[in-house]
């Protein structure tokens, strides 16, 4: 299963609470911090909503 790893790149200051929630949703706590999360259609819904915010990459791992 492919995963995306997600790094929090700009501040949630001055953007909607709905924004601020899905950084927290996604399991950030602090800026620049790097989270792997497996590909989902939820997940990627996450990210599209905050794509001004964060800095995504595509990894696939063979297990």
């Amino acid at each position: 299963m492919s995963k995306l790893k997600v790094t929090w790149v700009k501040s949630g200051i001055g953007y909607p609470k709905d924004q601020k929630r899905t950084i927290k949703a996604l399991g950030f706590r602090r800026l620049n911090q790097t989270i792997e999360h497996d590909d989902s259609p939820s997940i990627r819904g996450m990210v599209h909503k905050v794509r001004h915010l964060v800095k995504v990459e595509e990894s696939s791992e063979a297990e």
